[in-house]
């Protein structure tokens, strides 16, 4: 709505120049002789003239300012499910993401739009208990990991926050191209995250808490290295907010 009532002033200005460049030049021609009091003539029309356009566009700005907005919501339910997913990690993260985007009018004349954002973000990553796999035998009290799975991006809480915009009349940044930013930010976060710590700091906490329960039951376990295997290219993100 913003960039709405900034291209429509920038038009009925543009529109308003013509028009006194159109009337002045007719004024010109229709007195050909130019004395004083002609001059005094034109130079009173276009100030009204001028005065004209200044209180439409002032009326335009008025009407932007003092427009009501009336906002619902209907919230519907998807889905509920049971999930056993434990949060191991958590880190904070800022991206500094450029958007710049360049296209050519007519073929030829280039125009870009920029944006520069900076994404505040916190990354959970822990474990979905679902993709486990162990034995267990009663009788000796142990419990053997068979397969354990990576851990994962549980969650990304971010906010946006926009600087630098430019752009221009005929280019100008849209609803998709705000989503697409967003996008794009958030998986730079996500690839931060992956090469971060955050999968050998949740593997490590992973492996002691599972540890203590079982010597807290007087249970022990098998084959915890299998915690421990972090192989990044399996870190996936899931449940994932924005």
């Amino acid at each position: 709505m913003k960039a709405l009532n900034k291209t429509l002033l920038i038009l009925v200005a543009i529109a308003g120049v013509i028009l006194v460049l159109l009337f002045i030049n007719f004024a010109f021609s229709v007195y050909q002789n130019v004395t004083i009091e002609n001059i005094t003539r034109l130079l009173i029309t276009g100030v009204l003239l001028g005065a004209v356009i200044v209180f439409f566009i002032w009326k335009l700005v008025t009407a932007a300012k003092n427009k009501e907005v009336k906002e619902s919501s209907h919230t519907i339910v998807e889905s509920i499910r049971k999930v056993f997913k434990i949060v191991c990690a958590e880190g904070h993260f800022n991206e500094l993401y450029n958007f710049e985007e360049t296209k050519k009018i007519f073929g030829f004349i280039p125009s870009t739009k920029r944006a520069l954002v900076i994404i505040e973000a916190k990354v959970l990553v822990g474990y979905d208990f679902d993709k486990c796999v162990w034995q267990t035998d009663e009788v000796n009290q142990r419990i053997k990991l068979v397969s354990f799975p990576q851990p994962q991006i549980l969650s990304i809480e971010s906010d946006y926050k926009y600087y630098n915009f430019d752009e221009h009349i005929f280019n100008m940044l849209g609803r998709e191209d705000l989503t697409r930013i967003q996008a794009n930010g958030k998986k730079q976060v996500e690839m931060a995250a992956m090469k971060s710590d955050l999968p050998k700091i949740a593997a490590e906490q992973m492996r002691t808490l599972l540890t203590e329960v079982m010597q807290s039951k007087n249970w022990q376990i098998e084959d915890t290295y299998k915690i421990t295997e972090v192989d990044k290219k399996f870190i996936t993100s899931t449940d994932s907010s924005v």
